[in-house]
């Protein structure tokens, strides 16, 4: 098996819950066969998807943190701060 660097298969186990999340909620939203139910459910991933964002973002610059200028650093936390906002509701 190949070796993996530590904080990419951090990155990927997360992505790979957060779409293994997203299947079994359309398989959730199948099953209620509502929409009111299907809402709630889809709300849930709403709050899933930024967490899940920061968390990967998080992982991989601590993987790259010491590769990285404060000046770029601060460009990326400002750009996820933008899409964090830009989600809220």
């Amino acid at each position: 098996m190949k070796d993996f660097d530590k904080f990419v298969l951090g990155m990927a186990l997360l992505r790979f819950f957060s779409g293994s999340m997203e299947i079994l909620a359309g398989f959730m939203m199948l099953k209620f066969n509502e929409i009111s139910k299907a809402l709630i459910v889809n709300s849930l991933l709403a709050l899933l998807g930024p967490t899940i964002l920061l968390f990967t973002t998080t992982i991989g610059l601590i993987g790259m943190a010491d590769k990285l200028s404060y000046g770029k650093l601060l460009i990326i936390f400002t750009g996820v701060g933008f899409i964090l906002y830009a989600v809220r509701k």
